[in-house]
């Protein structure tokens, strides 16, 4: 059966279109025998997260609330967060779910709002970052950075390292970086990351954004493993979200009922975060429907890949974000 399911994972992989649907997730789900998750108990484990107050994100923190975990949602919007974590006590029966109020693009409130986390919760187990969105038009943070950069890739840099003593204190302890199979059509560029007001193009700065979470995951678990510190990079396949419907219409009429559900799509993100297997014994990993994936599809993203490009992104996320290391 093994066999038969690497033959069937591997044809989905190589049509793109069976394997980012819900074709692939509910193919791999039958032929991996996927271990339902509800079932753990994540009681005395701390979960913080971005992007939790709609779509993936929202199904996810549902998820560890079901399960008995004490989850942190941080969020630009004061009246929507707490609307959020008022529905998931009530649906879960968990009162332990809280949030901090920060736009993971404002690198001063991300600050202030690591601050009040590591107040909270001297041990970490868990900090995911989902909180994106494709944007036409070009905008810049409150520091000068352009925001999807600020938002995607900078910001969540910094609220890593801010939340470093918590996550070390709850080791073993994850991070995860909820990235897009966008990404395969960018190579690595820090030149390009950033993209100007004149050549902006709100597809392509999502993607090359997405290319550098996956990049920076790597790199923070290469430095992290002494920790017991496990970091991982997902792409949850073509979901039907309000942010795919908000930014992306035709693709989304297009592909209809071949998109993945919000569960569908929110299933190996829940897996890394609250299995005790895989995703604790690796460290710097992509994946798919709870298999690791490569980080390239073309050669000429592959050829970007480089040691010094790589090294030359930790330094640029490191001034852009202030963060002393």
């Amino acid at each position: 059966m093994s066999s038969v399911a690497d033959r069937v994972d591997a044809a989905l992989e190589f049509s793109v279109f069976g394997s980012f649907t819900r074709v692939g997730s509910a193919l791999r789900r039958r032929l991996d025998h996927w271990a339902p998750l509800d079932e753990r108990s994540l009681a005395g484990r701390v979960i913080v997260m971005s992007g939790a107050t709609s779509g993936l994100g929202l199904e996810a923190a549902r998820a560890f609330a079901r399960m008995g975990a004490t989850v942190e949602i941080v969020a630009r919007n004061a009246a929507k967060v707490e609307a959020t974590c008022a529905q998931i006590r009530q649906e879960s029966g968990n009162p332990k779910i809280g949030f901090v109020v920060a736009d993971t693009g404002d690198l001063a409130a991300l600050r202030r709002a690591a601050s009040d986390l590591l107040q909270r919760h001297p041990a970490i187990q868990v900090l995911i970052h989902n909180a994106g969105a494709l944007d036409d038009d070009r905008q810049t943070s409150p520091q000068g950075i352009e925001l999807t950069v600020a938002s995607q890739v900078v910001g969540p840099f910094l609220l890593t390292g801010l939340l470093l003593p918590a996550l070390r204190a709850g080791a073993p302890a994850r991070v995860l970086w909820v990235s897009s199979g966008g990404m395969y059509s960018e190579p690595l560029s820090v030149e390009r990351l950033e993209m100007s007001a004149r050549d902006y193009n709100g597809t392509a700065a999502y993607a090359r954004a997405k290319r550098a979470q996956v990049t920076l995951a790597a790199l923070w678990a290469a430095r992290l493993a002494a920790d017991r510190v496990s970091v991982h990079s997902l792409h949850p396949g073509w979901a039907d979200t309000p942010g795919v419907a908000r930014s992306l219409p035709t693709f989304r009429s297009v592909v209809g009922p071949l998109l993945r559900t919000p569960a569908e799509g929110a299933d190996t993100l829940i897996w890394l975060a609250v299995d005790d297997g895989a995703p604790l014994q690796e460290s710097g990993r992509f994946w798919l429907d709870r298999r690791t994936r490569p980080l390239h599809r073309l050669a000429s993203t592959r050829r970007s890949d480089t040691p010094e490009e790589r090294e030359r992104l930790w330094g640029w996320a490191v001034r852009k974000s202030g963060l002393v290391i």
